[in-house]
């Protein structure tokens, strides 16, 4: 016996006293969705399954929403959390992880109106490796000068802050774009926006981007 739990890591570990179905099935041959369906009918091994696919993606998207590793997972957290609770109400309308990201932007959003950082360009760092994984959307070569080094750092800053600084809205599509390479077709779905419109909305946040960041071209 036991039952789907967010354990100390943030993710799910097993508690006693509510059955948890573990039926030999073969994940892989499911889609996200119909394994979603399955959670909803109480087939709680299919959530762990969701959560080892997209946990890293979403403490990632937190992260770069909230610069703060330790935020990042509690946020997390609470997306699986929200997306568990929510099992009954699940309606296989849009790919689960359009409905996952939708449900990750709004927390992402409150939190930033909550704790006032949505507008604090400074504490936030799009540049930085990933604490998951390592890896940065823009890795300065070894072979730089300082002087080559203090440019990149000022361009990145730069970029950071004109990103941070855009429109709520063109905020998340860059966000979602950029560092989740999803296309428009899945940010217009989280966003609830039609794909041409998704378009663009992007358009004008890189068009703002470009003109702000002209002078580091």
């Amino acid at each position: 016996m036991g039952t789907v739990a967010i354990s100390q890591n943030g993710f799910p570990g097993i508690q006693q006293d509510v059955p948890v179905h573990t039926s030999g099935v073969d994940w892989n041959q499911l889609s996200d969705a119909e394994i979603m369906l399955r959670v909803r009918e109480g087939d709680d091994s299919g959530f762990s399954v969701l959560i080892e696919k997209y946990r890293k993606q979403i403490v990632h998207f937190m992260f770069r929403m909230s610069r703060n590793q330790a935020v990042a997972e509690e946020l997390a957290q609470e997306v699986f959390l929200r997306v568990y609770r929510s099992r009954q109400t699940y309606r296989a309308e849009a790919k689960f992880s359009t409905w996952l990201y939708r449900i990750a932007t709004n927390l992402g959003v409150n939190h930033a109106r909550d704790t006032k950082y949505e507008r604090t360009a400074q504490n936030v760092y799009l540049d930085q490796p990933d604490a998951e994984t390592g890896t940065t959307p823009d890795v300065a070569d070894s072979t730089l000068s300082v002087e080559q080094e203090l440019v990149r750092e000022e361009r990145m800053t730069a970029i950071r802050k004109h990103v941070m600084a855009l429109p709520e809205r063109q905020r998340n599509a860059v966000l979602m774009h950029k560092y989740q390479e999803m296309d428009y077709k899945e940010i217009g779905e989280v966003l609830k926006l039609s794909e041409s419109a998704t378009k663009s909305l992007l358009f004008r946040a890189y068009q703002t981007l470009r003109e702000n960041l002209k002078d580091f071209a």
